[in-house]
C-alpha cells in the first residue's frame, strides 16, 4: 500500500527537529451542496530544519516517530 502524501502550509518550526503543517481538504456537503473546507494539523519530522513558518511543504506518512509525529516533510516535492 503506498504511503500518503499531502501538500500543506507550516504554522510552527518552535519545536526541535519538529514541524507543524496545516492541510486543508475541500468537500461538498452532502445536503447542502455546498463546498467546505476542513484544516488539519500535522506534527511532521524535520531533520535538518530547513522550513520556517508560511513554506508550502509536501509531507509523508511514516512509522510513528513519536506520540504526536508519523509523518515526515519530504526534500523534493513529488510532481502531482
Amino acid at each position: 500500500m503506498p504511503k500518503r502524501v499531502l501538500q500543506g502550509v507550516v504554522v510552527s518550526d518552535k519545536q526541535n527537529k519538529t514541524v507543524v503543517v496545516k492541510v486543508e481538504r475541500r468537500y461538498t456537503h452532502p445536503l447542502l451542496k455546498k463546498t467546505v473546507r476542513r484544516t488539519k494539523n500535522y506534527h511532521a519530522h524535520d531533520e535538518v530544519g530547513a522550513f520556517k513558518v508560511g513554506d508550502t511543504v509536501w509531507i509523508e506518512e511514516s512509522k510513528p516517530i513519536s506520540k504526536l509525529k508519523s509523518w515526515v516533510v519530504l526534500e523534493d516535492a513529488p510532481k502531482v
